[in-house]
């Protein structure tokens, strides 16, 4: 299985497995699994970092390594996902899962996050 991490279940990932789901850690923990993370991510996590919104510095500053270790995906963004991302209906007011929604409509993945809200988007969700 495909799946895009959305930025909450990355930071739990590391930080707090405890309040993934049991499906969710499943998934994640299975090597036979792909888990890509966005380049939306990184900035949504830097950005609430630099907002002192979210205390995560060192996981934002060492994220490439950490993404290396745990044989995650870095997922850039492209310039056709970003126009598709812009152009999505408003569902989700935040504009970092509608790229996240964007990403996983242009390459058939399914996210793995607790937000009921993207249920609302043609996408698989998994949690």
């Amino acid at each position: 299985m495909k799946v895009l991490l959305d930025s909450h279940a990355l930071v739990w990932w590391f930080s707090d497995p405890g309040k993934l789901s049991k499906r969710a850690t499943s998934i994640v923990s299975n090597s036979t699994n792909t888990a890509f993370v966005s380049a939306a991510t990184a900035w949504e996590l830097a950005t609430k970092v630099n907002l002192g919104k979210l205390n995560a510095l060192a996981l934002v500053t060492d994220l490439p390594q950490h993404l290396e270790e745990e044989g995650f995906v870095e997922l850039p963004i492209s310039i056709g996902q970003a126009s598709r991302a812009g152009l999505l209906p408003l569902h989700h007011r935040d504009p970092f899962d509608r790229r996240l929604v964007a990403q996983a409509q242009d390459l058939g993945v399914a996210i793995l996050s607790a937000d009921a809200l993207l249920d609302r988007y043609d996408i698989k969700r998994v949690w």
